[in-house]
């Protein structure tokens, strides 16, 4: 049997994955990762994208927000903001996200609310970018 190591990807809603893989990319703070098992201990930042589990030889593709990361030789655990597999995101709500997002930015706002609205409009631009990417 194949080395494996565990994922976790866990969001303030619920723990989105939990399962073993043999491989995990995603984008750090510092850049692309490539996560093998017995990885060297890291601790990183999450940049919005896309993560990417391979199991059985197959990818699994996820949108998600930033967050960190816990790399150990045996697992992967990811805190993220907002995490959705490919095949699971409504690429029309997030269309229509994107353009409430960008209605509201031409707004006048606060710093809070021009906050909220910028990472709404992330969240939104990234599900499409993922689903785009791997439409089945």
């Amino acid at each position: 049997m194949a080395a494996t190591l565990k994922l976790e990807i866990v969001t303030p809603e619920a723990k989105v994955f939990s399962d073993d893989v043999e491989l995990v990319s995603l984008t750090g703070i510092d850049g692309e990762m490539g996560i093998y098992p017995q990885h060297m201990p890291v601790m990183t930042q999450l940049v919005a994208g896309e993560v990417i589990a391979r199991k059985g030889g197959e990818n699994i593709y996820l949108a998600v927000g930033d967050g960190f990361v816990q790399i150990t030789g045996e697992r992967v655990a990811i805190l993220t903001d907002m995490a959705i597999k490919a095949d699971d995101i409504d690429e029309a709500a997030a269309e229509a996200a994107q353009r409430k997002a960008e209605a509201r930015l031409a707004q006048k706002l606060d710093a809070e609310e021009t906050a909220t609205v910028q990472a709404s409009l992330v969240h939104a631009a990234t599900q499409l970018n993922v689903k785009r990417r791997h439409k089945r």
